[in-house]
């Protein structure tokens, strides 16, 4: 099979979200002005166990932060949200003066994907909406009964106010945080690695025909963006409303409603091109989380929209030396990747290098030498032999490595 980089990954990524249509015309006759982009702070790293002085990574940086200006939007009127280049748009109310009935609608500008809530609804996820693909999003608010001429509306000070924005980064941003984090590289222990000669990584299409099994268990497997501008990586198990990613990707029931999890978000074809639209739905609970094993479990609101893109099942043994294995993943954010080469091994096939690996704790970890990367902590570690997951991949450094997952489930045996 020809292997494809990473860059065909995030050219898929790319095409597929700027190519989301005309934008619709809005009401307002500008745009409101917008203060200077500000990134979004770096994640701050925790050291929770003392592995040689190891600190732990953080989600991966994905996006940046954006002060609004004049973001006010009054019953029955609209606004467009613009940054050009961006790969999605997530928005932030600071004020809700609405009444009972009244809707807040959130969509791309096309119309295709929208994204209807009241009051309440936002109250529960810190006042944050679900991010729409692509550059604009489109923000109308609709009143429920009559209200002639506006008056109540305006007598009242009926609307909301749009005071943040949470947008994906443009392809020169993007381009500029690959570059720092390459020059980065050598000084970050445990980073998420590229081990061998070349990126062993292809896009998930490449497998529908000639691996069907691989391509299949890929589709559980979510791409997680934290408050807005942050990756991970998360992944269903079992038949509950259940998911897993890494404790440091965030930890409680606040980040986790203010985290969206993203499935079915792929290239279209193998050689990259348009995206398939995603399906998200917004995190929920988290039901269990180990700093020392390095795992977060998870539910989701809206559980039967996905329920569509199947679960994995836990290989709840120890691994062997030399086991096949592969990983679905969501590096740097990219439409999934499966990784099941390495061109380190004899056999050419991603394989366990280490069954007893130092994570946190002694040998709470295994080994490989399996491409990943940042973005990718969170993921599956399947093994060939059962096509079951038998590893939560957290860390790199090249031997890369996941926590046993053996290990995890002696701990949730009672929450499956």
């Amino acid at each position: 099979m020809r292997r494809r980089s990473l860059l065909v990954a995030g050219v898929c990524a790319l095409l597929g979200i700027t190519g989301a249509g005309v934008a619709v015309a809005s009401s307002d006759p500008a745009q409101p002005p917008r203060a200077p982009a500000a990134a979004a702070a770096a994640p701050k790293l925790r050291l929770f166990h003392d592995v040689s002085g190891l600190e732990e990574p953080g989600a991966q940086q994905a996006g940046v932060l954006e002060s609004v200006t004049g973001g006010s939007i009054e019953r029955a009127a609209s606004r467009t949200f613009s940054y050009p280049g961006a790969d999605y748009v997530k928005v932030h109310f600071s004020r809700l003066a609405l009444d009972d009935g009244d809707k807040v609608i959130v969509s791309d500008a096309s119309g295709s994907e929208h994204y209807e809530y009241t009051g309440g609804d936002l109250n529960q996820s810190d006042n944050w909406t679900m991010s729409v693909t692509g550059d604009r999003a489109v923000v109308r608010v609709e009143k429920a009964g009559k209200d002639v001429f506006g008056l109540r509306s305006r007598l009242a000070g009926l609307g909301v106010t749009v005071d943040r924005i949470a947008r994906g980064q443009t392809a020169t941003e993007r381009s500029k945080a690959d570059a720092d984090r390459k020059a980065a590289l050598a000084a970050a222990p445990h980073e998420e690695s590229i081990c061998g000669r070349s990126n062993e990584t292809e896009n998930a299409a490449c497998y529908k025909s000639s691996d069907p099994v691989a391509y299949a268990n890929a589709k559980p497997v979510a791409r997680l963006l934290i408050n807005g501008v942050e990756l991970c990586t998360a992944w269903r198990v079992g038949t509950q409303n259940r998911m897993l990613t890494n404790h440091h990707c965030f930890t409680t029931t606040r980040e986790a409603r203010s985290t969206e999890v993203w499935f079915n978000y792929e290239c279209a074809s193998c050689d990259g091109g348009s995206t398939l639209r995603p399906t998200k739905v917004m995190g929920d609970q988290v039901l269990a989380t180990d700093d020392i094993l390095d795992y977060t479990l998870f539910s989701v609101k809206n559980f039967a929209q996905i329920q569509q893109f199947g679960y994995l099942e836990i290989d709840d043994r120890a691994p062997v030396r030399g086991e096949e294995l592969y990983i679905p993943q969501h590096p740097r954010g990219a439409p999934t990747v499966i990784t099941t080469e390495d061109s380190t091994e004899r056999s050419g096939n991603c394989a366990v290098s280490q069954p007893s690996y130092d994570g946190y704790a002694a040998n709470t970890d295994m080994s490989y030498y399996c491409d990943t990367d940042g973005g990718s902590s969170g993921s599956p570690v399947i093994s060939r032999r059962t096509n079951k997951v038998i590893a939560l991949h957290h860390f790199g450094g090249c031997p890369n490595s996941g926590v046993r997952i053996d290990r995890i489930a002696d701990q949730l045996r009672n929450l499956m």
